[in-house]
């Protein structure tokens, strides 16, 4: 690895010879945001490929973005070109079909001849191991305020080209907003978690009012795509089994969530094909997933990559964990969701999706109504759930109407043979 200036890193840019190269740079919370502007300051055309872009991206002509999973800064571009895919697949990419031409990474300062990952791992290994293989330039943000992590994102130094060093804050989450119907979820859905379970959450409302509520329980481990400040709470609280490490892949949080992360043995940062196994979660005890949607049908299929007919985000980890989960001895695959958008005055349980189904054959789907255990049931009694444990009461005429337009329900009493699981 050898230390160059900005300006010499913007020359040996702009000196590359592909026209369009496709840079697969860090996403979500650890964007190099210094190094990117320099990207774009000496490419006039490039690719960027990067997962859950948090700020906008240069939307100038000859800019396209490549994606698998949609974050802000990217959600609303006429220039992305969605790929769907499972999160655990994604990997593959770099050496079939979307082969790195630069990677652009964001790591923590040197320590012992190895730079760190810190909250992002990821893809991020894959891309650098088929970039090395095909001789493609890898460069480095480094900056002092990334933590150093430990596991498969440590990376000896000369697997790095070049680097910039750039003291710059990394990106962190505000307090979610919740509201009582997600504080309700996320009441029913801790009843779900034994002690001892292994858990997978996401960020966002419900997941931390959940994990607000596991705080007395005990024995309990992660192994989780990402993870923020609410496992925090169960490690202060001695809910977490110490005996076991803290797996994910990436962070997203708070300040005082980056700097337990520094150094912490405990917590081991594993890439994707790793983290997001269906085989290596199954192995876990008492795997509880537990991710949100923003529809449900009566089929029981999940939407949570689209919204108003445009891709919101993506497949994500949610496929492999629901996966995952059902294999595991003792674990459940959980959806989360409002039962009412308020904002569009519609019921979040609908007949039939019109957008592509994100998930199917979840254990568990979990409103602020109840809990509709949906697991091994016949698909009448899936729709019956749904209509009297998930969906709004104000719903419930209009789907059950459907139900018998769907042959899910032979009349509004909802008197299908019951199947007694």
């Amino acid at each position: 690895m050898r230390l160059i200036s900005e300006q010499q890193l913007g020359n040996r840019l702009g000196s590359l010879s592909e026209t369009a190269p496709r840079i697969v740079v860090t996403g979500n919370w650890a964007s190099p945001k210094r190094a990117l502007e320099i990207l774009d300051a000496n490419l006039e055309s490039y690719r960027v490929f990067m997962l859950g872009s948090r700020h906008p991206i240069s939307s100038r002509p000859g800019v396209r973005y490549e994606t698998p999973f949609v974050g802000a800064g990217m959600r609303h571009s006429s220039a992305l070109d969605y790929i769907p895919m499972r999160l655990s697949l994604v990997p593959r990419l770099f050496a079939i079909s979307r082969q790195p031409d630069v990677v652009l990474i964001h790591t923590s300062t040197p320590r012992d001849g190895k730079v760190s990952l810190g909250i992002e791992v990821n893809v991020l290994p894959a891309a650098l191991e088929v970039a090395r293989a095909r001789g493609a330039l890898v460069v480095a943000q480094i900056n002092p305020r990334m933590p150093y992590t430990f596991g498969e994102g440590e990376i000896a130094m000369d697997m790095i080209d070049v680097a910039i060093e750039v003291d710059q804050p990394l990106d962190t989450t505000e307090g979610h907003s919740s509201d009582g119907r997600k504080e309700q979820i996320g009441e029913y859905i801790a009843h779900l978690v034994p002690d001892g379970a292994t858990l997978q959450l996401g960020i966002g409302a419900i997941p931390d009012a959940t994990l607000g509520r596991l705080v007395h329980r005990r024995g309990l481990r992660i192994w989780s795509e990402m993870i923020s400040d609410g496992v925090l709470a169960l490690e202060r609280s001695g809910a977490l089994d110490h005996e076991h490490q803290v797996v994910t892949s990436f962070i997203g949080g708070s300040e005082e969530l980056y700097k337990w992360a520094d150094g912490n043995r405990r917590l081991r940062m594993f890439r994707t094909e790793t983290t997001n196994d269906p085989g290596k979660i199954a192995i876990n005890p008492m795997m509880i997933s537990i991710n949100a949607a923003v529809q449900i049908d009566l089929f029981a299929q999940a939407n949570a990559s689209y919204v108003g007919g445009r891709i919101f985000s993506g497949f994500g980890g949610q496929t492999d964990f629901i996966v995952g989960a059902l294999h595991s001895a003792g674990g459940q695959a959980v959806i989360g969701l409002p039962s009412w958008h308020e904002k569009s005055k519609t019921s979040t349980v609908v007949p039939l999706l019109d957008m592509p189904a994100t998930s199917f054959q979840h254990s568990v789907v979990v409103t602020d109504q109840g809990c509709a255990h949906v697991f091994g049931r016949s698909q009448h009694d899936q729709a019956r759930l749904l209509i009297e444990e998930a969906a709004a009461p104000s719903a419930r005429d209009e789907l059950w109407d459907a139900a018998e337009r769907l042959g899910l329900a032979d009349s509004k009493s909802g008197t299908k043979p019951s199947d007694d699981l």
